[in-house]
């Protein structure tokens, strides 16, 4: 842990720094992202520099490069994608006196930024001097509307200290901005290089417009920004535009004591259809909206839609104050990485930075979409709507690999695989299974036949054919999926990945159930009685590899054979393992990147004994590097079930703290969205105990540290509350009555009322052994690291 993280500050509903630190720029601009899904903002200083990496994106906005190979080879895709940095409208300028203020010269007297969960609003506090002693206090405030989805918004209130000054505020929307390339691949570079093309622009008083375009993706994007400005004295306004950028100037002379205050609206639209005047217009109408509101009707809109949101999904931490605030801060930005996508992906880093090239992969729906399920679930609807956009495509691909149904990519922004690595892309199949089981999760989360019929229906039905064409039946009669990649991308082109064949098994089950239920929709998509038979047939057959000599499942079909990898000659300076050893060699080891097995464990556990359970749990503990950041919450979620509940907790910190303490060393292009949703995931499956399969099931158990855990749920409308202390759990509803299980007893629970249920005891079990320096740090000692540094 580095000493600059004593400048966050650990309270219950915000984010807070208590001073600037320059050479850390990139991550606190990830941390203080603020978005709604459809436009984010990294947490740039308002006057633009300096900068870590400067990051105004758009859902789905982006540019295509080539994938060029040494060896072409059939089915490799041709194209990259990349997403791209649109117009910044963040940029608020000011000079004092004809200074700019820049807080690399003068004097920072004060400078403190807090990022409040409640009101959805960063807000800034700034005192400087400028080299010629003109002393100013600013105060800022930005949000992204989360219920106008077109809409940013800024205040600005500019106050001397001392003495009388001239101020100026320059607004600005800047397009093309110089990036850091945070790769190597000279195919990024140039693709961010200028990326966006001029069509028009123009200026009206306080108000001002640009339209561009995109190379070679040709998507069109407008821009917009008007102003409101009040002062005790004369000020003047003038804006001006061109190619490439847009500048509002506000000019006023203030006494000390006296306040300038700026608002500014920025609007933002994209298409890949409509005309550059029709999105203009668009942009404009969308800030005559925002104009009418007004800054304090945004701010109160706001306010309202995230209290109804903590209503129903705060996570509440009794005994561990910087769990409490690292769930919240992950709820919120969860949240924000979906909340008006409007039938978009959610990209692994969310719209907070370029990480992954804006990519969204299965880490969507296998550990964000059930978050959402269960808080926001139009947003999960929304999310499997814009897979569902993308099926033609998926079909596409699905025959140009020989294969009947829909092969959804790997990685994607709008649609179409992007991976130039096959076997830890297009060999990764799973990520069909993991799409249909999102589909099933939020359907049984919220009731919504609808959906399943206009939707749901046809994405499992598409995914159920590939894994019948995928796979085959052996001599022995067994259904056996070759020659795939399971979620452990250290163990590529595996044969009967368990992960990968349990939960394919589901997915058929679930096209039969689901065919049955909407017949003539079914038979629109030609699913007759045999084709259903044939995916029952293969989900009873399906293939799990078992070790009877030592009593674990086998992650795949030979795999507990394979040599295991020298984890005590792996200096800690070679992990990554990927980034220091040839694939080839990692491939025949016994060495995992991440929880594979064990999350068949975590997604599938009613094909698991408890016993299997543990054993299978121990076993693969042992041979985890965890160099990846989904591993951690999969590992929390069993560690807590199989009775492993200290070291569940230091899982879940770990998952928890993985961009607050930037323990991948990469939060500056970015936050992990996964692990942030992995945080809840920790805490309300691992230790509130959680399972939705259709029933709700729950085995809480709190372990040493944590005095209690609430947490709340939707389930079909109606809100189901659960508390958990060491001895005892509740379960209180509202808005209707509900069926649970409490360790495996029924529970009728009546709307209003609580029912109340004593805790089973864990086991006494001996810490199972991880691969040499891949132990998580201990909950204890990462506390009190962190106190002792501020103690510091």
């Amino acid at each position: 842990m580095s000493r600059d993280q004593h400048a966050l500050v650990v309270e219950p509903w915000c984010l807070r720094e208590t001073r600037l630190d320059l050479d850390n720029l990139a991550r606190m601009e990830s941390l203080f992202a603020v978005s709604n899904g459809h436009i984010g903002l990294r947490g740039n200083l308002d006057e633009g520099e300096p900068s870590g990496v400067p990051g105004t994106y758009l859902n789905g906005v982006h540019e295509r490069r080539p994938l060029p190979y040494a060896e072409a080879g059939y089915g490799f895709p041709e194209d990259g994608q990349t997403i791209v940095n649109v117009a910044d409208g963040k940029l608020l300028r000011v000079l004092v006196d004809d200074e700019p203020l820049d807080v690399r010269y003068g004097e920072l007297h004060q400078h403190e930024r807090t990022l409040d969960f409640k009101t959805g609003v960063l807000s800034r506090e700034v005192e400087w001097s400028s080299p010629a002693y003109k002393r100013v206090r600013i105060r800022t405030w930005r949000m992204v509307s989360l219920t106008q989805r077109a809409i940013a918004a800024f205040c600005m209130e500019i106050e001397p200290v001392d003495d009388e000054a001239r101020v100026v505020v320059q607004s600005g929307l800047v397009a093309n901005e110089d990036v850091p390339v945070t790769t190597d691949d000279p195919r990024v570079a140039a693709a961010l290089q200028a990326p966006l093309e001029h069509e028009m622009s123009g200026t009206h008083g306080a108000f001002a417009s640009m339209v561009h375009h995109t190379r070679v993706s040709g998507q069109r994007i407008a821009s917009a920004m008007d102003h409101e400005s009040k002062s005790p004295n004369k000020v003047s306004m003038e804006s001006k535009a061109n190619e490439e950028w847009a500048r509002t100037t506000i000019s006023t002379r203030l006494k000390a004591g006296e306040t300038l205050r700026v608002v500014k609206y920025v609007a933002y639209g994209w298409s890949h259809q409509r005309s550059a005047p029709a999105l203009r217009d668009q942009v404009a109408a969308a800030l005559t909206a925002a104009r009418d509101t007004g800054w304090e009707g945004l701010l109160a809109e706001q306010q309202e839609y995230l209290a109804d949101f903590w209503d129903r999904a705060d996570v509440v931490v009794t005994g561990d104050p910087e769990m409490q605030q690292a769930v919240r801060f992950a709820l919120f930005h969860v949240l924000q990485s979906a909340a008006r996508a409007e039938r978009r992906s959610v990209p692994a880093k969310g719209l907070t930075g370029p990480g992954y090239d804006g990519h969204c992969f299965w880490d969507s729906e296998t550990f964000v979409l059930p978050v959402l399920s269960h808080t926001v679930p139009d947003a999960a609807a929304d999310v499997l709507r814009w897979r569902h956009s993308t099926l033609d495509v998926a079909r596409e691909r699905a025959q140009q690999l020989g294969l009947a149904g829909a092969a959804f990519p790997w990685r994607t922004i709008d649609g179409a695989e992007c991976s130039g690595y096959w076997p830890a892309g297009t060999a990764a199949f799973h990520i069909n299974a993991d799409i249909a089981h999102a589909v099933v999760h939020y359907i049984h989360s919220t009731g919504d036949l609808a959906f399943e019929r206009e939707v749901g229906l046809e994405l499992l039905v598409e995914t159920a054919r590939l894994w019948r064409s995928l796979g085959s039946h052996d001599r022995h009669g067994r259904f056996r999926i070759d020659g795939v990649t399971g979620p452990d991308e250290y163990s590529a082109i595996a044969d009967n990945n368990v992960f990968t064949n349990l939960m394919a098994a589901k997915n058929m089950r679930a096209a039969a159930e689901a065919s049955a239920r909407h017949h003539r929709q079914a038979t629109d998509l030609g699913v007759d009685a045999e084709e259903a038979a044939s995916w029952r047939d293969a989900a009873g057959a399906m293939l799990i590899p078992y070790d009877e000599e030592l009593g674990v499942h086998q992650q795949s079909e030979g795999f507990t054979d394979l040599a295991i990898w020298d984890f005590e000659g792996t200096e800690p300076e070679h992990r990554p393992l990927f980034l220091h050893y040839p694939y080839f060699d990692i491939y025949r080891k016994q060495v995992l990147k991440q929880a594979d097995l064990v999350l068949a464990i975590q997604m599938c556990g009613d094909a698991f004994s408890a016993e299997q359970k543990r054993r299978d749990f121990e076993y693969y503990e042992a041979l985890t590097m965890r160099d990846s950041s989904l591993s951690s919450c999969t590992q929390a979620v069993v560690a807590a079930e199989v009775g492993h509940l200290g070291l569940a907790y230091d899982y879940a910190s770990e998952a928890a703290f993985m961009d607050l303490r930037d323990i991948a060393r990469n939060t500056g292009d970015g936050l992990h969205m996964a692990s942030l949703a992995g945080a809840w995931i920790a805490l309300v499956q691992g230790f509130g105990g959680l399972r939705d399969d259709g029933d709700m099931r729950f085995a809480p158990a709190l372990p040493e540290g944590l005095d209690g855990l609430s947490f709340g749920l939707l389930r079909e409308q109606v809100r189901l509350q659960v508390e958990v202390t060491p001895t005892s759990a509740s379960y209180t509803t509202s808005g209707g009555g509900l069926t649970i299980y409490h360790y495996g007893e029924q529970v009728d629970l009546v709307d209003g009322e609580t029912a109340q249920r004593g805790i089973d005891k864990s086991p006494k079990l001996d810490r199972p052994r991880q691969p040499v320096g891949c132990e998580p740090q201990q909950r204890d000692e990462m506390a009190s690291g962190m106190a002792s540094l501020v103690d510091d």
